[in-house]
This record gives structure tokens, C-alpha cells and sequence, in this order.
């Protein structure tokens, strides 16, 4: 026995109203340019990230300094959109990397759609 047309009708809608809900992900944070720099026995960390802020409803909000085991050795939190400045460059600095270590990955992170999964490899010299 066929379900009643109705009946059919009604779950369309209903899978396209669901589908036009969902949010639209938005394009993720990219970091665009990393400087390094040993300062003692602690390292800076000048990142250049471009993300399409629209305001505090959606913006980049962090980059952090990964070990290339994925353990986070510093995070520098941004605390208000970037809309008319893009791309936009903030520091972290007293960053300590273990003995021997040299590469670091950085990753960028929006409010909304959380860490890029991609990460910036950088060489420490």
C-alpha cells in the first residue's frame, strides 16, 4: 500500500524546510602570513589572519601555536570583530618551545564555524 499523496507532499516540505534552515558555513579563518622570532627563552608570534567578519555575530576570535603533535603551547584570544580591517595582524609573544622543537603549526578559529582544520606549518630558526 502507497502512502497517501498528502502524506508525501507534507515530507517534502518538510526535508526542504530543513534543508534551507541549516546555516551556511561561512568561509573559515586563513592565516595569510606568520612571523617568528626568539626573544630569549620565549618566542613572538606576528599572524596575519583574513576571515569576512560581519560583526560580533560572526568573526575570527583566535590563533593559537600547536606542537607538531597538535598540543597547544599559546593562544592569543581576539576579542572583537575585524570587519574593516582585513587582513589584520596581532601578536602573542612568551611563547616557550620545548628544546629541539623545530616547526610549529598555527591555527585560526572564527566564532562560528570553530579551528580551521587546516593549520600553518611554520619553520623556527
Amino acid at each position: 500500500m502507497h502512502p497517501p499523496r498528502f502524506y508525501i507532499r507534507a515530507m517534502r516540505y518538510l526535508i526542504l524546510s530543513a534543508l534551507l534552515a541549516t546555516p551556511a558555513f561561512a568561509d573559515p579563518s586563513v592565516i595569510e602570513n606568520v612571523s617568528a622570532r626568539q626573544t630569549g627563552e620565549t618566542w613572538r608570534f606576528d599572524v596575519t589572519i583574513r576571515h569576512p567578519d560581519t560583526g560580533w555575530d560572526h568573526y575570527a576570535d583566535g590563533w593559537r601555536v600547536l606542537d607538531m603533535n597538535g598540543q597547544e603551547l599559546g593562544m592569543r584570544v581576539l576579542h572583537h570583530p575585524h570587519e574593516t580591517e582585513q587582513p589584520f595582524t596581532r601578536s602573542l609573544s612568551g611563547v616557550v618551545i620545548p628544546e629541539g622543537v623545530g616547526q610549529v603549526q598555527i591555527q585560526a578559529r572564527c566564532n562560528v564555524d570553530g579551528w580551521n582544520s587546516d593549520a600553518t606549518v611554520v619553520t623556527l630558526e
